[in-house]
């Protein structure tokens, strides 16, 4: 479960770490590895790919410290570091939404029968997201990812990124008007959203 901390808290736990306090790690890990999770799993589309990057970036993290600079967000350097090791990780295999994720959601989205009317419409909420998303190239799904599942303000994502707070805002206006066009587009998926929000 993620812990949110202090900003002050935060910094006293990574000095902690950093003098080599085993609980002081545990709380950092705690406390950032559900979002970071969520984060590259939407990145990616592969659970696989998110757990190992996630436990890769945490091992670079502790192992490196002694380099954070606290003026900074320490999850603005976790991302950062995932980030990096995404890219890597996308460079030495084929793109992350590969045939099975395709299959899978082109296979009728038929619920069991077992399955609550509540649980069909979250996995149609579900379907109709990652559906929209895959029409965004990476930096805009970062973008979103970043400002509507992680709540980043545009100045952190902007720092995050290394670009003004004016193009964020530019990129994340055309990648909401290009998720709403391919929802629109689609008839399924309008029936689908009409489903989620009626």
């Amino acid at each position: 479960m993620t812990v949110m901390m202090q900003r002050s808290t935060e910094r006293e736990v990574i000095r902690r770490a950093k003098a080599g306090d085993g609980r002081a790690v545990e709380t950092l890990i705690r406390a950032h590895q559900d979002a970071l999770f969520a984060f590259m799993l939407r990145m990616s589309g592969r659970p696989h790919v998110a757990e190992d990057i996630v436990q890769e970036a945490f091992v670079r993290v502790l192992k490196n410290l002694d380099r954070f600079d606290p003026r900074f967000r320490f999850s603005t350097w976790l991302f950062t570091i995932a980030k990096r090791l995404y890219v890597n990780a996308m460079q030495k295999q084929r793109p992350a939404y590969d045939t099975d994720t395709v299959n899978a959601r082109g296979s009728g989205g038929v619920a069991p029968s077992g399955l609550s009317a509540a649980a069909e419409t979250q996995t149609n909420l579900h379907e109709l997201l990652e559906a929209a998303l895959d029409v965004l190239n990476e930096q805009q799904r970062e973008i979103v990812l970043l400002f509507h599942q992680q709540s980043w303000s545009i100045i952190e994502i902007a720092e995050h990124l290394g670009m003004p707070e004016g193009t964020v805002k530019s990129h994340l206006h055309r990648a909401r008007r290009r998720m709403r066009e391919a929802i629109v587009s689609d008839r399924i998926a309008c029936a689908r959203a009409e489903e989620v929000w009626t």
